[in-house]
């Protein structure tokens, strides 16, 4: 395989001799062209880049400052795309030694293969992963699957194999800094962009203590931007039930005179009911999934939802209250079990309004 026109992406952060190690590594996996960036390394960590950019086929970028690797990552696409009209396709490798050149070597097959950006994936049951790695890899992954949909067995893996006209599209990604990479996998559902998996070594050398990732404020940007449609979807659903609570004090007042008794209640119930619900569904569409699926296929899908919800509220309810013997005078408990009930299928509904009613094409995931 011709490696001429795949370039590799290496920021880096006040390195040591493992940043020449990997170079040579890339090297002598075969490939030629490195863009390599000093993310405002202090001055007595200078002498490593200066060192690999001997090598022919380095180009050595500069930020005056530590900008962030997300910065540094974009630094390198913006000048690929501007300098280099032969590439194919980039890998984002990491300068600590954590990423094999065998294994970039086959993410770049991968991608040059299929045409798709390739993830390399680690195992996280493996026996030589640090405790703290270990459970925030498999938390975050979970969050993606739950929350967003996507199946990704290493969600901060730094090791991506890239086509090249998939590369402006990267530029346009918020981020200076780790979130960068958290929103370029979010990117994937949100822009549809197929991607497939390659399994790789996992290496952590001493417990992964040249990283320069911050546990709680790194952490703090990438679980909000996952958990962000989530958090859209409750302001929009606590929105929507007070839309409800004044129509249907509205329309209670307003029909008063000509309506009585059940017919008011009803009448008043159901026209809010009707409102703010299409209230909710424009605004999930729009705001919380910026769904592109056409409106009338959308809509049908909603209330296909939106009323099998609404019966299992009442069935579930009255089922567990005769499960467990709850009489209508334990009114505190009914009120417990209802909340639990309406939780649970709140959850549900989010699930299924993001996988199906607003989703339009399938990501590929294998």
């Amino acid at each position: 395989m011709d490696l001429s026109q795949v370039y590799i992406v290496l920021p880096s952060l006040d390195p040591d001799e493992k940043l020449n190690n990997t170079i040579d590594g890339l090297l002598s996996a075969g490939f030629t062209r490195i863009i390599l960036v000093n993310d405002g390394s202090k001055e007595e960590n200078l002498h490593h880049f200066h060192t690999a950019a001997r090598h022919d086929g380095i180009t050595l970028l500069h930020h005056p400052r530590n900008f962030g690797k997300g910065a540094a990552l974009k630094t390198a696409f913006d000048y690929i795309v501007k300098n280099c009209p032969d590439c194919h396709g980039v890998v984002t490798v990491d300068g600590d030694g954590q990423h094999h050149p065998l294994d970039t070597l086959a993410c770049a097959e991968e991608m040059l293969r299929t045409g798709h950006l390739t993830l390399g994936v680690r195992d996280f049951d493996a026996e030589n992963i640090p405790a703290r790695s270990r459970f925030g890899n498999k938390l975050t992954s979970f969050i993606f699957k739950f929350f967003v949909g996507l199946k990704i067995s290493d969600t901060q893996t730094g090791l991506r194999a890239i086509p090249a006209d998939l590369l402006p599209a990267m530029l346009r990604i918020a981020g200076d800094r780790f979130e960068y990479e958290t929103n370029m996998l979010l990117s994937l559902k949100k822009d549809d962009i197929p991607f497939e998996q390659v399994a790789i070594r996992t290496v952590y050398i001493e417990e992964n203590k040249s990283s320069h990732f911050r546990v709680v404020r790194d952490s703090w940007r990438i679980y909000k931007l996952i958990l962000a449609h989530f958090f859209r979807y409750t302001m929009v659903s606590l929105l929507s039930s007070v839309v409800d609570e004044v129509l249907f004090i509205l329309l209670s007042t307003l029909l008063m005179t000509p309506l009585s008794g059940l017919a008011l209640t009803a009448s008043a119930t159901i026209g809010a009911r009707i409102a703010s619900s299409m209230f909710n569904f424009f605004m999930n569409k729009k705001v919380v999934f910026q769904s592109d699926v056409p409106t009338g296929k959308a809509i049908m899908r909603y209330y296909a939802l939106a009323i099998p919800i609404a019966l299992a509220q009442m069935l579930l309810s009255q089922g567990l209250y005769l499960l467990f013997g709850i009489t209508d005078a334990q009114m505190i408990l009914r009120a417990t079990i209802y909340a639990m009930v309406m939780v649970l299928l709140y959850l549900v509904s989010f699930l299924v309004q993001q996988r199906w009613v607003f989703h339009k094409r399938k990501t590929s995931n294998p």
